[in-house]
């Protein structure tokens, strides 16, 4: 893939899948990241919602939209993102990543909501190819860390490298409600990744969980924690970044978003 400008990497926090389809200060935050920035060749995303053993990318030509959840109105199942893959890129991945063994999928999953929950905000045309790498279940965060770190030169080969996620993502105390008062600890745990985001301090986000009962609260499971280390994972010396949007919904979900890069 060619050289071109390097391309920043964003951390989407996507929150309910309801933010595909409603407006919201969250939405257009994402909406204004697509319009301003250079259009990438093609989106490398890595969505808390393809949880795998093993490390996989998917390879096919055309990813179907999934709607990997229940319980919402039709509106949302009737979303179609028909948003191209790239074989080439896979293949790059895989590369990349060698000798860590890359599963090239190209017909089991797409484009879950985590993906195109946010990307159809950013890129509402659906006309920059997307490949999704999967998260492996079985591996510490140390390791997504320093596998993401192997991913850097796809920045200045036009990929815009993107997690979805949420750094608080604890459904079983969520109230449903935008305007449920935030958990002490909720707040406080967005407050601390936010901080050491901020300041370069990569090592303590990375063992986020000797943060202790905050960290144990707000990541009672790694799956949606996981996306940001692969973003921060390609900040370079310097770096600034930036957090289109923050704050607490449900009382207990984090909508934070960070961009790394200018």
């Amino acid at each position: 893939m060619s050289t071109t400008q390097r391309m920043q990497a964003i951390f989407f926090g996507h929150g309910s899948p309801m933010n595909a389809i409603e407006q919201s200060r969250y939405g257009d935050a994402w909406q204004s990241f697509g319009a301003n920035t250079p259009k990438p060749k093609a989106i490398l995303m890595v969505s808390a919602h393809w949880y795998t053993r093993g490390t996989a990318v998917t390879a096919m030509q055309r990813p179907q939209t999934i709607h990997d959840f229940g319980g919402f109105p039709q509106a949302l199942f009737d979303v179609q993102y028909p948003a191209a893959g790239s074989p080439a890129l896979a293949g790059r991945v895989a590369e990349l990543l060698a000798p860590t063994q890359v599963h090239a999928d190209d017909h089991e999953w797409g484009l879950d909501h985590g993906a195109w929950g946010v990307l159809v905000h950013a890129y509402p045309q659906a006309d920059v190819p997307v490949v999704q790498l999967s998260i492996d279940g079985t591996k510490p965060p140390q390791y997504h860390y320093d596998l993401a770190k192997r991913l850097a030169p796809l920045r200045d080969e036009g990929v815009l490298i993107a997690g979805s996620g949420n750094v608080v993502h604890n459904l079983r105390t969520a109230r449903r409600g935008d305007s449920s008062t935030a958990y002490d600890w909720a707040t406080s745990f967005e407050n601390t990744v936010r901080e050491h985001v901020q300041k370069g301090q990569h090592q303590p986000l990375i063992d986020y969980e000797k943060f202790g009962e905050a960290a144990a609260l707000s990541a009672p499971t790694p799956e949606h924690y996981l996306p940001l280390l692969y973003v921060l994972a390609q900040q370079q010396a310097g770096e600034a970044v930036s957090f289109p949007t923050a704050g607490i919904d449900w009382g207990s979900i984090s909508m934070l978003s960070v961009v790394v890069g200018e």
